[in-house]
Order: structure tokens, then C-alpha cells, then sequence
């Protein structure tokens, strides 16, 4: 048997994939030996996942993809899908109480129900018809239900029974608040839950369009996905549990940095083409937040990393006015779009400039549009209005300035500009525009595309600004590494506003900040930046080798983390019993003892059922188990709280 052969015999091939709001990125890894064999970067197709998957892992060294044996994936598409307030329609049921404060649906029903924090019933569940009325009514509107009664994590029997009821009445997927979380709150409960049902079908789109690549492929191997606390989970799980995929692009990013970087404690910063984002990972354990993950404005029960983030990445859009402004919003860059689209040069040579009373972040001299397909397929079935529609009518495939849009349409700009605006921001139209990414290919720091198209657009908009192409771009890059450190300073001065902390920065003689721990920079163009950074952070900052794919590494390298809570707690007022809460429901006993001991056995075996799925017994992982004794005065205990945690390898 030759050297080779035997080589690969002794490897343990995994693949990683992460598919992100810009790129998506694979790579494959002989886990056994924590080294990178090959890695591909290739453009997120958001009408068609299948095929930014399937043109990233065609990239790499296809001779080792027959014998991969475990392939795991991150995605930040939950994260944009809720950011943008694009997921799927869902029908929100909620037993025992009603809700004032916002909510991502309007298709919302309250029924009489639910139970108080001792888990005993407040009031019968008598409203069945109404749930039924409810649901077939919406079945053919929705795409899932969610369910959160009131104390639902301290007894689920009504949230079950309407499940169970839906059920019978649709095939639409059902999500319990009771199965997302232990914690009290009703509002956060109903939200978490609701943005979960939200989420199942592109999530689902997600999933299926990595089996359908693996099949393809000849991949046959298992497959798992990072949650947004950086641990792994089966994808049965994730697709029943979406809301938990938030955040697991930077979750995945901070494991990769820190195994690249060859480093057990390191802040790490992710470069994206949307945002950059800012997170910490202590002895190998990535840092949570001890509130839930907060996204586009909802608070959630979810567990998930703390992060610093800021809507700044390379593709935001740089526009000019009477000064420059960064994004919001990601476009597509001039020196990226004229690689697929050459005749975008000549269009630049020749760009009428708009007044400058008239821009805005649409009406820009360095701005073309095309048509793209919608990114969820809910989405197509929406209805345009007859003016959106000619709009939409006149852009194909090619790019098309608003001068040519205007001639087309026999229209001023003004007449179309916010209706294109909208049809942007619905995805119906894809946007083209000056970059970060241009400006540095103007610079010459980093140089991927079409240098020629940055040019002619840092030309344009600097003359608006009586500036050099050079200075303008500088600028552009200063903004970024000014921003970059913003977020790793906000991230360990929680308490100082950000407004305060830029202050310093931009003072005469700006401060320079020490962290003490090594800082890893993850992201494609992060090596253009160093130097500025260095400048104004103190510390080891490092650009590990595959820094590109630094999430795509994360994915393949987290362990399989469960918690459980258990609570003993008196049955009520006037009661002399003891009720077990727990993910599985309430259990009554007549002795504190008895309930403590069955609490503490519960524990253990709802980490046991757990690892078991992914063939971990329990002398395979790590098991901890805390108690926590809350007493009176007088000694007499009067709750118990128990939490649970396994920890465990889903690798050989």
C-alpha cells in the first residue's frame, strides 16, 4: 500500500460550509490533525442557495470529497432574514394572556387558558373551536404556527393540547414556547417562538439545498449545524429549532479564529461583507450574552454569543451628498459587477451626474440596477403595485443606470427613485454601487476585481466632494478602521456610550486602547487593515493563514453542548406538596427530599436521552450539574434550582 493511500487512511476528513449575506465558504479539513486541506470562496446566489454551495465546494479539491465522513454548516441567513423583517408568514396563537407590544405577524389569536408560576391551571382551556376557526382560516396564509401560553415553561399542557389540535387540522410546522426556553417572561416567549415558526422555511431551504449538494456530490456522511452559541447540532434539531442558527456565522467565526490563530482565550473580529462583528472566546469556551440574542429590535430567549456588531462591511454602500455616508445598506461592488457585466466601465466613462440637491443613497452617479429573483420564495406570490411592476418590467440581467431606467420608463428620476428604493429593499432588484471593497482596490491594498470600475467611481463621487480620488478613498478606509475599533472597544465598555468612545478616537491626540488579550481578525480584506488598527489598538493582533474562511473552519469544530433546568419549588399557595419543573413538564411530590432526589436524576437522564441521539453515552462527555439552594431565614429550603450541562465531541 503506497504512502498516500495510507495517508488518507489515517485521516478524518471533514467539510465545512458557511453561507453568508456576501459569500459562501467551504473548506476541507483532516479534523484528526486540526489542518485545512483546501478552501473555496464563492458568491452567495440568494435565489438559488443550491448554487453558491454547489460552485464553492466545486472550487475545492474534489479527490477528497468521497471519503469526507462529517460535514457541518453555519449561515447568518436566520440573522439577515429577520434583520430585514423577511421571514415567512406565521400564525401566533397565545393561550391565557394577549400581547400589546409589537409583534412580527398580525395573524394573532388569544384564547382563555394558561397557568400560574406554580404551574396550576388559571383557567380552563374551553376555546378549542376558536383555535380550530383560527387555523383554518390561516392555513393557506401562514407557512407554521406558533404556540406560548402564559406560565408555559412551568406547566406546557395547554400549549400541547393546541398543538397537537393543529395537527390534526395542517400539516404547517408548530412551535412551542415551551421548547425553546426554561425562562420566565410571556412577551420574550411568544417572540422567540414566533420568530422561529417565521424562520422554519428558510431554514429549511438552507438545509435541503446542502443534502441536495452532498447527493450530488457523493457526499455520504454526517451533517450538523453550529448554533448561535458556537455548540453543533443535529440538523433534525435545527430545523425544528431555526431561531438558534442566529448568529451562527460570527458564532462559528470566533471557534475558527481562535483554532487558526492557535489560541485558547482571543477576542476575535469577523469582516463580513454586511457587518463586522466583535465576540470572545475564554480556554476554547466561546463568551454568551446573559440576555437572550437580540436581532432587528426583538429580544429573545435564544443563548447565544455576546457580540459587538455594526452594520459596516465590505460591501456597504458608499454614497455622497453634501459629506459621505457608509451604508446602511450592501450593494454589489462596481469592481465585482464589472467582472460579470465588462460593458459597466463604458457606462461608468459615461455617467450623467445628478444634482446634487437630488441625491440620496439611490440617485448616485456610481448606482446601476438589475433584476434578481426573489430570496424566499414566499416572497414571489407578493403583490406589486402597478408602478412597481413597470419599474420591474424594464430591468433585466444586464445593468441598467437611472439615466437608462429613466429613458425607458419616459420619466424624471424623481418619478421612480423611491419605488425603486422599495423594490430594493424588498430583493425584487439587486443594487450596484461604490464600496469599501472599491476603495481598496483604489488604494491598491486588496485587489480581487476590477481595479478600473473602483476608479471611475471614486473619480465620480470624490469630484462631488472637491477631493482627490486617493484622499476620498482614504477616507472611505479610515471610516472602516475607525469603526472596526469602535467595536472592539464597545465590546468590553459596555457601560460608555459608542458616541463617547468615538469622541476619543476623533480627539487631536487620540488615544490608543490596550487589549490584553490577542485580538484574530477573520474576514477576506482584513489584511488591509492591520496597520490602521494597530495604530489605534495596543495588541497582538493576528491574521491567522485561512483568515477568508475563518467561519467555514468554526463550523467543523464545535462540541455538542445540552442544558437543562430543573426547579423545586413549593406546589402552590396552601399546598404542602413539591412540584419538579422541567422541560418535560410538572411532577408533584409530597416530600422536598423526594422531590430533589428525582430533580437530580431527571438531570442527569435528560442529558443522557440527549447525547444518546448523537451516540454519546455518558462516559463520552463532560457532565456537570449545579445546585442551587435558595433558603430562609430559618433554614428551611425554599426553591432548588438544578442546572444540568453535557458536553461532548460529535467527531471520532
Amino acid at each position: 500500500m503506497n504512502d498516500n493511500i495510507m495517508e488518507m487512511i489515517d485521516m478524518y476528513l471533514g467539510l465545512g460550509i458557511d453561507t453568508g449575506g456576501t459569500y459562501t465558504d467551504s473548506i476541507i479539513m483532516d479534523i484528526s490533525a486540526g489542518t485545512v486541506m483546501d478552501s473555496n470562496k464563492s458568491l452567495t446566489t440568494h435565489s438559488n442557495l443550491i448554487k453558491g454551495i454547489k460552485n464553492s465546494i466545486e472550487g475545492l479539491d474534489n479527490s477528497y470529497l468521497k471519503d469526507i465522513e462529517f460535514v457541518s454548516v453555519s449561515t447568518t441567513l436566520a440573522t439577515n432574514t429577520t434583520l430585514e423583517g423577511k421571514g415567512h408568514p406565521a400564525g401566533l396563537i397565545l393561550i391565557g394572556h394577549s400581547i400589546t407590544g409589537a409583534l412580527s405577524t398580525d395573524n394573532v389569536l388569544s384564547i382563555k387558558g394558561g397557568h400560574d408560576a406554580d404551574g396550576n391551571v388559571i383557567e380552563d382551556l374551553d376555546d378549542l373551536g376558536l383555535v380550530e376557526d383560527f387555523v383554518m382560516e390561516n392555513k393557506d396564509k401562514v407557512s407554521s404556527f406558533a404556540v406560548s401560553s402564559y406560565f408555559g415553561v412551568r406547566n406546557p399542557e395547554h400549549e400541547i393540547i393546541v398543538k397537537d389540535l393543529i395537527g390534526e387540522l395542517t400539516d404547517k410546522p408548530v412551535v412551542c414556547g415551551h421548547e425553546l426556553s426554561s425562562s420566565l417572561g410571556a412577551y420574550e416567549r411568544a417572540v422567540t417562538a414566533l420568530l422561529n415558526a417565521q424562520l422554519i422555511p428558510v431554514t429549511d431551504q438552507f438545509i435541503r439545498s446542502i443534502l441536495s449538494v452532498m447527493e450530488e456530490k457523493g457526499i455520504d456522511a454526517d451533517l450538523m449545524m453550529m448554533k448561535c452559541d458556537g455548540s453543533l447540532v443535529r440538523i433534525e434539531d435545527a430545523l425544528k429549532k431555526p431561531v438558534e442558527s442566529i448568529f451562527s456565522g460570527p458564532a462559528a467565526s470566533l471557534v475558527g479564529a481562535s483554532h487558526l490563530a492557535g489560541v485558547k482565550t482571543c477576542l476575535t473580529m469577523d469582516v463580513g461583507g454586511t457587518s463586522t462583528d466583535v465576540s470572545m472566546i475564554s480556554n476554547g469556551i466561546p463568551e454568551t450574552s446573559d440576555s437572550g440574542a437580540k436581532v432587528g429590535g426583538w429580544s429573545t430567549m435564544v443563548k447565544a454569543i455576546k457580540m459587538c456588531t455594526s452594520a459596516l462591511g465590505g460591501d456597504s454602500h458608499v454614497w455622497v451628498q453634501t459629506g459621505v455616508s457608509i451604508g446602511p445598506n450592501r450593494v454589489t461592488p462596481l469592481c465585482l459587477a464589472a467582472i460579470n457585466h465588462p460593458d459597466l466601465i463604458d457606462k461608468l466613462a459615461e455617467m450623467d451626474k445628478p444634482n446634487v440637491r437630488h441625491m440620496n443613497d439611490i440617485i448616485q452617479p456610481t448606482t446601476f440596477f438589475v433584476r434578481s429573483d426573489s430570496e424566499f420564495q414566499g416572497m414571489k406570490d407578493a403583490v406589486l403595485s402597478s408602478n412597481e411592476k413597470e419599474v420591474l418590467d424594464v430591468l433585466g440581467d444586464e445593468p441598467l443606470s437611472l439615466s437608462d431606467i429613466s429613458m425607458k420608463l419616459g420619466e424624471h428620476t424623481l418619478m421612480f427613485s423611491s419605488i425603486l428604493a422599495s423594490l430594493v429593499k424588498r430583493r425584487y432588484v439587486q443594487q450596484i454601487g461604490f464600496t469599501p471593497t472599491d476603495a481598496l482596490h483604489v488604494l491598491r491594498d486588496y485587489i480581487k476585481w476590477d481595479s478600473k470600475a473602483s476608479r471611475l467611481g471614486a473619480e465620480l463621487l470624490a469630484e462631488y466632494l472637491d477631493m482627490g480620488m486617493g484622499g476620498f478613498c482614504s477616507y472611505i478606509k479610515e471610516q472602516v478602521v475607525k469603526n472596526m475599533s469602535l467595536n472592539i472597544i464597545s465590546f468590553f465598555e459596555e457601560d460608555v456610550r459608542r458616541s463617547d468612545i468615538e469622541k476619543m478616537i476623533d480627539f487631536s491626540s487620540p488615544l490608543t486602547f490596550k487589549v490584553n488579550h490577542p485580538v484574530v481578525l477573520v474576514g477576506g480584506p482584513v489584511k488591509a487593515y492591520l496597520t490602521d488598527i494597530n495604530n489605534m489598538i495596543d495588541a497582538n493582533i493576528i491574521v491567522p493563514e485561512h483568515h477568508e474562511v475563518g467561519n467555514a473552519v468554526g463550523a467543523l469544530l464545535g462540541d455538542v453542548v445540552h442544558r437543562t433546568d430543573v426547579l423545586v419549588r413549593g406546589a402552590g399557595a396552601g399546598s404542602n406538596q413539591y412540584a419538579v419543573f422541567s422541560e418535560t413538564g410538572r411532577e408533584v411530590f409530597d416530600e422536598y427530599t423526594d422531590a430533589v432526589a428525582h430533580g437530580l436524576e431527571l438531570s442527569k437522564k435528560l442529558i443522557a436521552e440527549h447525547m444518546t441521539g448523537y451516540g454519546l453515552d455518558m462516559n463520552m462527555i463532560d457532565f456537570d450539574l449545579a445546585r442551587h439552594d435558595v433558603r430562609s431565614g430559618f433554614g428551611t429550603s425554599l426553591e432548588t434550582k438544578l442546572v444540568a450541562t453535557g458536553i461532548g465531541s460529535p467527531r471520532r
